[in-house]
């Protein structure tokens, strides 16, 4: 019976003990991706002066323009990998009051070509 007793006691214990982290890492967690997945290679190929809709076919639509601002776009993505921390990078676009794409902000640079002419 006293062996029964330290069999049920040692592991609830030593599971007590370690807390939840240990339980947290044993469970398989999906990678999630959410938001505009932007790559270095789409953003080289925007220029200064591009129209909303050539942009929109270099990114994709972008995940949030707001009321009041349509001329910033918002590309956002978050990357959550398992138990790791989330990466978030986001880029910013702005157009002017013709619709002409003017600036880029945000974790990706600009190309040394941005600035050269549309062909």
């Amino acid at each position: 019976m006293q062996l029964k007793k330290w069999l049920i006691t040692i592991p609830l214990a030593l599971t007590m003990l370690t807390g939840c982290s240990l339980l947290e890492k044993l469970v398989y967690r999906i990678d999630i991706n959410q938001g505009n997945y932007v790559e270095q290679e789409a953003v080289n190929q925007l220029k200064f002066g591009m129209s909303k809709e050539q942009v929109r076919y270099v990114l994709g639509s972008s995940m949030l323009v707001e009321n009041g601002y349509p001329d910033t776009w918002y590309y956002i993505y978050l990357h959550t990998e398992g138990h790791n921390e989330s990466i978030q990078r986001n880029l910013i676009a702005n157009f002017d009051e013709q619709g002409r794409l003017v600036e880029i902000k945000g974790d990706f640079p600009t190309s040394d070509t941005f600035f050269e002419s549309i062909n």
